[in-house]
């Protein structure tokens, strides 16, 4: 590969890395709003209603694209490279938004010391709850992707997409719903049914990301003329 080719795989890596984290410090941001699909609203699971999820969810699965294709194409020390760095920025974000919240508004702010602390005032313990679910479930996912992708010697990538993807996102799900519950932040009778529900909404994701997963490997395959199971060596 030339000092050329490898910059620009260098460049695709930065992007994808910025795409990654992006989205996951957003979802901790947003992820006091709930909302439900309408065709769903009136479908009750375990006490909740089918696809009654926060919005933070919507953001959140990208992530697990974006390690996946990083995995197949940079390599798994890449992919944990990623996942460390949205670590550093989520609490580097939970820092300026407990700053922002510590200091008092004036009498003309538009956004009122009552007001903000509605909005992030949660923050610390959505991001306390994320992080260590996030934690987890994406290092479980880089694990079970890898391990497939030995199994299979680099063929059916749908199958490691979909197996890492579904084994991590229970972990994820259950485990953020577990801890917003013991925190208090969610009733607990709402458990069940925003794990089953939260989980279900993952897994339909992930199926439908495959075909961009498959879309953007062949991709960057042909650009850098990579064999199946191939990886980009960016060091």
């Amino acid at each position: 590969m030339t000092q050329k080719d490898k910059r620009f795989a260098f460049s695709i890596y930065l992007y994808l890395g910025a795409l990654f984290i992006t989205s996951l410090v957003v979802s901790n941001l947003i992820f006091q709003k709930f909302f439900y699909w309408q065709p769903f609203g009136d479908i009750e699971i375990l006490g909740a209603s089918l696809f009654e999820i926060s919005v933070g969810i919507l953001p959140y699965p990208l992530t697990f694209l974006i390690t996946d294709l990083i995995s197949e194409i940079f390599g798994k020390r890449k992919a944990n490279q990623i996942v460390i760095a949205g670590i550093f920025a989520s609490f580097f974000s939970l820092g300026i938004v407990y700053t922002a919240s510590a200091v008092p508004a004036t009498e003309w702010s538009p956004v009122s010391n009552t007001m903000f602390k509605d909005v992030f005032g949660n923050t610390i313990v959505a991001v306390f709850a994320s992080m260590m679910a996030y934690l987890l479930a994406q290092f479980v996912d880089i694990q079970i992707y890898h391990f497939w992708k030995r199994v299979t010697k680099g063929k059916y990538l749908w199958l490691r997409n979909n197996f890492s993807t579904f084994s991590s996102q229970f972990i994820d799900t259950f485990t953020v719903v577990l801890l917003l519950c013991s925190f208090g932040e969610i009733p607990w009778d709402l458990f069940y049914g925003l794990v089953v529900s939260g989980f279900l909404f993952k897994v339909l994701i992930a199926f439908l990301d495959t075909p961009l997963l498959y879309f953007f490997v062949y991709l960057l395959r042909k650009r850098f003329n990579l064999k199946i199971g191939g990886e980009i060596q960016l060091d």
